[in-house]
């Protein structure tokens, strides 16, 4: 089934996911769901392949193909601060190219949460090229090989708190929300050129208009469409203009984590202050489908921040404050519930061998053996650094950046 979707997909997306790479924020499935299995168990300092030190600051998630490990980061230089890309090489963390890729003025650095990040945005990796993108400060493009800078934009907006949004590409286009104080839109550059295909405005009734998920790409009643969720609303849309094509209205803003798709459904979180989780049908869907398509809601133990992981039948999900439920993807059930310490920003991953890794924000990472049976906590690690990126799981390793590092973990 896992193959049979990412062939169905290839043609939209741009290129062809395959076990031993990880493209693009949530995996190669976007489901949160690694192809690889990997480690249980280690320490800062046992089963550690390599740590290195990354240059300046960010959340951004690692991504992985032909041979490199791919970072964006904000660093400073006197009062300048700059937005950079750079490749390391898996087998030992060697840097192989380090790029400048855009020089925000004070204003635009200065319009962030304490919370968040000048790099949040994780980079994606497509036809040989590095899609960089840092909400309201801009978006580049980049020589995978070289790190050559090949085109840049920038999309002027009002943000609130930064961004977060990651970059989906779409048949020839890189879409990307752009959700801020005012005039809440959705955005479609050409890949090519980062020329602007088409930017359309939620037209949403919203106090907070404010939101940073990233969209995903998913074939609907034969065609591709881009679903987005934003304050109070969640679509469909048509890549060839933006056209939006379905929606459903709910309460919430700030939505951050991605919607999933699965078994031609889509589940969406609607974020602050109260998030429920929506199971949305997407066959059929035309015009305003809130009354109609909606299989059910769920309205407890919902994240803010970390998106879901939807696998075999099952949604796992670690909320802001360390709560751990197992839903039954079919009908919503509550199948059992965990709660592990700290506070969660990072969005969980789950290993093929039934492993979930959930890094808190205070630094340790939780591995718990799950099922929809149980589950069960094996592993907690003290990282001693702070953990907001999400971890990428790929031939038995895990890469994980932490607030310093970037780390690569192969176990005991």
């Amino acid at each position: 089934m896992k193959l049979i979707q990412q062939v169905g997909l290839a043609l939209g997306l741009g290129f062809v996911a395959s076990a031993g790479e990880w493209r693009e924020f949530h995996g190669p499935l976007g489901n949160g769901v690694a192809e690889s299995d990997g480690p249980s168990s280690w320490t800062a300092k046992e089963g550690v392949a390599w740590k290195v030190a990354v240059p300046g600051s960010g959340w951004s998630t690692p991504v992985f193909a032909d041979g490199q490990l791919v970072l964006t980061s904000a660093t400073k230089e006197g009062s300048n601060t700059h937005l950079e890309v750079m490749a390391f090489r898996p087998e030992d963390g060697k840097l192989l190219w380090r790029t400048v890729a855009l020089k925000p003025t004070e204003a635009e650095v200065a319009a962030i949460h304490p919370k968040n990040s000048l790099a949040s945005p994780t980079a994606l990796l497509a036809d040989g090229r590095v899609y960089a993108h840092f909400g309201h400060m801009g978006t580049a493009a980049l020589d995978a090989k070289t790190g050559k800078v090949l085109w840049t934009r920038k999309i002027s907006y009002k943000p609130k708190h930064g961004g977060a949004c990651t970059p989906i590409r779409v048949n020839d286009l890189l879409v990307f929300s752009a959700d801020g104080e005012e005039k809440p839109t959705l955005v479609a550059l050409k890949a090519d050129s980062g020329e602007i295909a088409w930017r359309v405005e939620r037209n949403v009734e919203v106090t907070n208009k404010f939101s940073f998920a990233t969209p995903v790409a998913a074939e609907v009643d034969g065609s591709m469409q881009i679903i987005s969720s934003a304050s109070n609303m969640v679509g469909g849309y048509d890549p060839a203009d933006g056209r939006l094509i379905w929606r459903v209205d709910f309460n919430g803003f700030s939505v951050t984590p991605k919607p999933v798709v699965s078994k031609g459904r889509v589940f969406v979180s609607t974020g602050f202050m109260t998030p429920n989780l929506l199971k949305i049908r997407l066959e059929g869907a035309k015009g305003d489908v809130t009354q109609t398509h909606v299989e059910w809601e769920v309205e407890k133990q919902i994240p803010k921040i970390p998106s879901l992981v939807v696998d075999e039948g099952a949604i796992y999900s670690v909320d802001d404050t360390g709560r751990v439920i197992c839903l039954d993807e079919g009908t919503g059930e509550l199948k059992w519930r965990s709660k592990l310490p700290g506070n969660f920003s990072a969005s969980p991953v789950l290993t093929k061998s039934g492993l979930l890794y959930a890094p808190s924000e205070d630094g340790v990472f939780f591995v718990m053996k799950v099922s929809p049976e149980g589950g069960e906590l094996v592993e907690q690690i003290e990282m001693g650094d702070r953990l907001f990126a999400s971890p990428v799981v790929i031939d038995g390793a895990i890469y994980q950046r932490s607030e310093g590092f970037l780390w690569k973990i192969t176990g005991k």
